[in-house]
């Protein structure tokens, strides 16, 4: 953070921290659960308190305790195992299409940042039901690979897809869970996952196409047996689900088999290159950024706010991708803001973003994934000028959330994706990229270029064991200030309380200042 910024970030924090909380007066709106709280300028601050680290904590602790605590269903399976949005009774909306993906995304960040062993036990129960209960069989045309949806919603087997009906799946989902289980099979030490993700890039890898403006690499839905495009015809027009470029999830599961030097690596090296090539030459270009969720039909076509800026933080984690990377990024963020920006809250000073084009609604997960995208271009350009805004929307967005854990969507649902894996992970992103949002009084890993193993939080120290031997880890130290460490060096911002550690062991050991030691 450069001096100026951390200026910017104090004076900010400071004036929301002393202002006395307002609703409205004489008007107190609720927005979902809660009354709108607004600073002396009227503009929104979080539901919980004017503190924005203890607002956010509070919201993500909510939202995992709801979900570790959710029901089995009468058949004995977890709730979220089976249906894609949370009722008081059952009902018959089967999963999300990319459900499991998302809840583990959330949890690896969140495990890191409570040390909680649950949140990490959570993420292999998820996997080994799912890999276990989702995959087309291997003398498939596209063997291996995970269904997105149980068509009989109570049979706790997923085989097909909502729209397109059994033995149809999606590839952007296949790919976004499998480089999900290689962040699984770097935690656990387990082969199973990593041989369930390399079978599904051998897939997709088999499967590849050079793609066009209308056809994609892979397509968006097809039959794993059949091999067919999902084709349905309406008023004489034909519509296929050849198009989507939800394709991050696919670089990931590549660059990392390609790292770890696991499976058919010449042909990951080929079939990335060709994906990286149509993305640069075709969505980069029109932001053509197609469907991604599972209840829209193939005769509707529909721009995602999630595949665009999914593809941004993408870029911006791994700018060697481009020498133009910035300009990319940028573009895409421009383009969702102008595309999905609700201004229904704009007497709060807030601009939150809709789902998609097809769905013009606000998210608490769309608003929370671009502030965080935003709050990452700042860290990665310098260039601050959207972090107000991104703050106000993550503050838009913690409305969502009810006292119980309950987070809901502006149009009714307590979607299990929204909600829960693809919200968590928003909020813990946006405080690794600027670690003034995290809590004043606590001590958290907000990021690391590694994978946690497994983490411990104590009164005088933290212990932790990452997969790779050399990395480096960001942790906001709320509670107390650094002393030493053992299996690295550490550089410690008193201004900031962020503590920047350069590991060289898998086991790394911060201890507590005392009393005639000095921080290094």
């Amino acid at each position: 953070m450069t001096a100026p910024f951390r200026v910017i970030v104090s004076i900010l924090l400071a004036s929301v921290v002393s202002i006395t909380l307002l609703a409205q007066s004489g008007n107190q709106e609720v927005l979902e659960w809660h009354v709108i709280r607004t600073d002396q300028q009227g503009k929104i601050l979080p539901w919980f308190s004017s503190n924005l680290g203890a607002s956010y904590d509070r919201n993500i602790r909510l939202v995992w305790e709801f979900w570790k605590d959710m029901r089995d269903c009468p058949n004995g399976v977890k709730y979220y195992l089976q249906h894609r949005f949370w009722k008081k009774r059952e009902t018959n909306q089967g999963l999300g299409g990319d459900q499991v993906a998302m809840a583990m995304s959330s949890w690896n960040l969140l495990h890191q940042y409570l040390g909680d062993a649950a949140v990490k036990e959570n993420m292999v129960f998820l996997a080994d039901y799912y890999l276990t209960h989702s995959l087309s069989p291997p003398t498939d045309a596209w063997p291996n690979v995970p269904y997105p949806y149980n068509t009989e919603v109570h049979s706790g087997v997923y085989d097909g897809d909502l729209k397109a009906g059994k033995q149809f799946f999606q590839p952007d989902k296949a790919a976004s869970f499998a480089a999900e289980l290689i962040v699984l099979y770097k935690i656990t030490g387990s082969l199973k996952y990593l041989d369930a993700a390399i079978k599904i890039a051998d897939s997709l890898t088999d499967k590849i196409k050079v793609g066009d403006a209308e056809n994609s690499p892979w397509p968006y839905r097809v039959h794993t047996r059949k091999d067919k495009v999902h084709t349905v015809v309406v008023n004489g027009v034909v519509h296929r689900a050849s198009y989507t470029a939800n394709w991050a999830g696919a670089l990931r599961l590549f660059d990392e088999l390609i790292a770890l030097g696991e499976g058919r690596i010449a042909d990951y090296q080929r079939a990335r290159g060709i994906l990286a090539d149509w993305i640069k030459a075709y969505p980069l270009k029109t932001n053509r950024w197609g469907p991604f969720f599972e209840d829209i039909g193939t005769e509707v076509f529909s721009d995602t706010e999630t595949n665009a800026d999914t593809m941004a933080t993408y870029i911006l984690e791994h700018p060697e991708w481009d020498p133009d990377w910035r300009r990319q990024a940028e573009g895409i963020l421009n383009w969702s803001l102008s595309t999905f920006g609700n201004r229904n809250w704009i007497d709060y000073g807030v601009v939150p973003i809709n789902e998609q084009t097809a769905f013009m609604v606000p998210g608490n997960s769309h608003s929370s994934r671009h502030a965080s995208v935003e709050l990452i271009f700042g860290e990665k350009t310098g260039d601050h000028s959207r972090t107000t805004d991104a703050i106000r929307r993550l503050n838009w967005a913690t409305y969502m959330v009810n006292h119980d854990g309950k987070n809901r969507y502006p149009e009714g649902n307590i979607w299990l994706t929204d909600g829960y894996g693809d919200y968590v992970r928003h909020y813990l992103r946006a405080m690794a990229a600027l670690p003034a949002l995290g809590p004043e009084d606590q001590n958290h890993l907000l990021r690391t270029s590694s994978v946690v193993k497994s983490i411990s939080y104590e009164d005088d120290t933290i212990s932790y064991e990452k997969f790779d031997q050399d990395s480096q880890e960001r942790f906001k130290m709320g509670a107390w200030v650094p002393g030493s460490i053992q299996g690295g060096q550490m550089h410690w911002d008193a201004t900031t309380r962020v503590l920047t550690v350069t590991s060289t062991h898998k086991f790394v050991s911060i201890s507590k200042h005392n009393a005639g030691a000095s921080a290094r």
